[in-house]
């Protein structure tokens, strides 16, 4: 089965097939690959064998009977005659191994290590985080250290004298990394396999210990690879430990400093974009143009929250002319953009710009304005690092060519080629306009592309320098708004995660508010607040007929119809406009209506205004 031979790593080199053992991170990850040519694969095909395997179809032309009831007296012996077929499983996975290494010039085994020949300590692990590992083996040889990995290509059936030949004879301590928890083992899978496997191969000599990682793709990063190397120096290395969160529960964690890894000539960007404005289709376009066009090693990963169109999407992309293998989030990026202006007040969308980058807001507000509408630590963040600030409004300019507010994709991707040249902004431009002719010709028409056309040329120049002032350096942190009301829940969890901080949320905080067992408090997303829509409905009280047909048709509830008794009437503002309301019956009493709109839970979609 060729797919088994194809789980290898999909991030370092010429070749590359998609694995999907550790799924969000590597499905919504982009690489450029080569791929294999159907006839040089097809010699590796046994035809016979997989013509065999297909005659066992089910078939009412031959039918079997399968699925029987067996008994205790003939279950036990058919199960381990099985053993035969798992058996050889290991060695024809390699042989084939083999043969695909004839084809790319690589070296595929079993087990893969990488690192110092003569290496004491030595981590397992297997799926992405192996490229992360491989960098942080690469830095801290680099350093003296002597320390290296071996990375698991065939996990099922465990083969221990494959294992075995790629554990250095030198190795004195393992720690083996497990991406799953398994509640109320002595040890995760991979971990129990491979101490079982050095002890059949006579190596339980080597100190073995166990750790956990990246479980919801958490991202794992070097600094924690490197925070599992120095628990492996200690005379006894804490087991059963866990790395990226802050265990001040149980303690199962260990410290770590995130660390930046040098990538000479490698470009890295994030992009804060909002979701269903085009962002992410965009930079898959970029990535497509910048990997194939310009022939350029390409990554790009898509983070999303949950809330999906309207959402917060996080767009990290890198570029550069060696292969990529940082498979985690880029935290130090050369360009920064947020396409949405109320990102501002809600993130810290600074914090992993590089010195010197550059830094794009989509917004629609003057150079001037920006004194006001900037939070004070964005404004330090921007002088210290010597940013290169540009604003440009896109939703404008969007408008002003003819597609509407919200279709500012091409103009934003524009900007990014013209603002970050790395790739020469004429073979950007070429193949942007390919690209829209093969997206919107045949649904939309030639009106459309060229309309599309017109803001790919607006974009590359619509990006507007500001120079930051001197006092920004020193600006004052702006106080942060608290909703009312808001209670002990909502101020540990809810409101740190709404601000993308929950990472950094220890242990403690989730057993205080019992969450461990998954229980929520009611009612908390009436605390966060979006405010994302850059147009809001406005009642019009005079032409209203009160048919609530606007309330019922919106999608997230931001129109609400209100009746209030005289007496309530009383109590409320003079600018609570209301009107007397309609069709309660003759003897009904007095009551006025109101229909109220929330401004930061409306996206701005239309739909009210359409029914």
């Amino acid at each position: 089965d060729l797919g088994a031979v194809a789980h290898l790593s999909a991030i370092s080199g010429k070749y590359a097939f998609m694995h999907c053992f550790d799924g969000f991170r590597t499905s919504h990850e982009m690489q450029r690959i080569e791929a294999l040519d159907y006839e040089d694969l097809r010699p590796l095909v046994d035809q016979e064998a997989l013509q065999e395997f297909r005659r066992h179809a089910l078939n009412p032309e031959h039918p079997t009977n399968r699925g029987n009831n067996v008994n205790p007296d003939v279950y036990f012996q058919c199960k381990e005659g099985a053993n035969v077929k798992a058996a050889a499983i290991p060695d024809t996975v390699q042989h084939y191994m083999d043969e695909i290494n004839k084809l790319t010039g690589r070296d595929y085994k079993l087990f893969n290590y990488y690192g110092a020949p003569d290496a004491e300590e030595v981590i397992v692990v297997m799926c992405s985080a192996s490229e992360a590992v491989k960098e942080t083996v690469d830095y801290l040889n680099a350093k003296g250290r002597k320390v290296g990995m071996v990375q698991i290509h065939l996990y099922r059936p465990f083969s221990v004298k494959h294992f075995a030949a790629a554990i250095p004879a030198t190795v004195k301590k393992i720690a083996v990394l497990d991406r799953s928890k398994e509640t109320g083992s002595v040890g995760e899978p991979v971990y129990l396999d491979v101490v079982t496997a050095l002890n059949q191969a006579g190596r339980g000599d080597i100190r073995v210990v166990g750790g956990r990682y990246g479980l919801s793709s958490k991202d794992t990063t070097p600094g924690q690879f490197i925070a599992v190397y120095d628990n492996l120096k200690l005379e006894n290395p804490k087991n059963s430990f866990t790395i990226g969160i802050n265990d001040d529960v149980t303690h199962t964690s260990l410290d770590y400093k995130e660390v930046e890894l040098p990538h000479p000539g490698e470009v890295s960007c994030k992009i804060w974009g909002l979701g269903g404005d085009g962002t992410v289709g965009a930079n898959k376009n970029a990535i497509s143009t910048i990997g194939l066009v310009a022939n350029k090693y390409a990554q790009a990963y898509f983070s999303y929250d949950s809330m999906k169109s309207g959402g917060l999407t996080q767009s990290h992309l890198r570029f550069g002319d060696e292969p990529i293998r940082s498979t985690y989030l880029v935290s130090s990026a050369d360009f920064v953009a947020v396409h949405a202006p109320t990102y501002v007040n809600k993130y810290d969308t600074t914090e992993d710009l590089k010195d010197g980058g550059i830094f794009l807001l989509n917004c629609p507000w003057s150079a001037e304005e920006l004194e006001t509408r900037l939070p004070g630590k964005m404004k330090r963040d921007l002088a210290r690092k010597h940013a290169n600030f540009y604003i440009i409004d896109a939703a404008k300019l969007a408008v002003q060519v003819g597609l509407g507010e919200k279709r500012t994709n091409n103009i934003l991707q524009a900007a990014f080629f013209a603002l970050t040249k790395v790739i020469p902004l004429d073979m950007a431009v070429e193949d942007m306009k390919k690209n829209n002719y093969n997206s919107y010709f045949k649904k939309a028409g030639q009106k459309i592309v060229d309309l599309n056309d017109k803001a790919v040329d607006l974009g590359i120049s619509a990006a507007v320098k500001v120079e930051i002032p001197a006092s920004w350096a020193d600006a004052p942190d702006t106080p942060m708004a608290e909703p009312k009301n808001a209670s002990a829940f909502v101020r540990d969890i809810v409101l740190p995660m709404d601000r993308q901080q929950g990472d950094k949320l220890p242990v403690s905080v989730f057993q205080k508010h019992g969450v461990l067992d998954g229980t929520w408090e009611n009612g908390t997303s009436a605390f966060s607040k979006r405010g994302v829509a850059t147009k809001v409905p406005k009642w019009n009280a005079e032409s209203c007929i009160q048919c609530n047909r606007c309330a019922m048709c919106c999608p997230h509830a931001a129109i609400r119809p209100v009746l209030l008794a005289e007496e309530e009437k009383a109590q409320v503002p003079a600018s609570f406009e209301t009107v007397p309301a309609k069709g309660l019956g003759k003897d009904a009493p007095s009551y006025f209506f109101r229909m109220q709109v929330s401004p930061y839970d409306c996206l701005g979609c239309g739909v009210c205004l359409t029914a």
